[in-house]
């Protein structure tokens, strides 16, 4: 038995809300480069699981939600998890037969575009460019992707979301 369309949309929406809190956990300043992105990160997962509920609108929306959150140039987040969104739609049927181990090099794919897309938008409005340690956030969000994989597997086999 599936869950309604109710049901689905706030199972999702608290998976987005606990990573907005993850994102806003303090963090000593010699690990905040590393901190991964974990709300693309379960954007890319819905959209991999249920491309028909989360898509570009819902990635976009999330991407303004995180820009409000992190005090960032309105739009910034949102622009690049709309292309990440985007592009896991459109390769969602090959990316998921992928065992996790490939999975994980797509997302650090993404995950580095996400960051990119972000690095170019700070360029155009004179930003410095970061530190080094910038780099390190898609890294650990490739290492984290095996977890929140099985993790939020387990959530949506639970709630039956289809």
């Amino acid at each position: 038995m599936n869950a309604g369309p109710g049901r689905a949309a706030w199972i999702i929406l608290c998976s987005l809300l606990i990573a907005y809190a993850l994102t806003v956990v303090p963090l000593p300043d010699w690990a905040t480069g590393a901190r991964p992105q974990w709300v693309a990160l379960v954007l890319i997962y819905w959209c991999l699981a249920v491309p028909h509920r989360v898509g570009v609108g819902v990635a976009w929306l999330a991407g303004l939600a995180q820009d409000a959150l992190q005090s960032t140039l309105l739009g910034q987040h949102a622009f690049s998890y709309a292309i990440a969104a985007f592009l896991v739609l459109k390769l969602h049927q090959r990316i998921r037969v992928y065992p996790l181990g490939q999975q994980s090099i797509i997302v650090l794919i993404l995950l580095t575009m996400i960051h990119l897309a972000q690095l170019w938008v700070n360029g155009l409005v004179g930003r410095p460019p970061p530190p080094a340690a910038y780099w390190l956030a898609p890294l650990v969000g490739t290492l984290m992707w095996p977890w929140i994989f099985i993790i939020m597997r387990a959530v949506r086999r639970r709630y039956a979301i289809a």
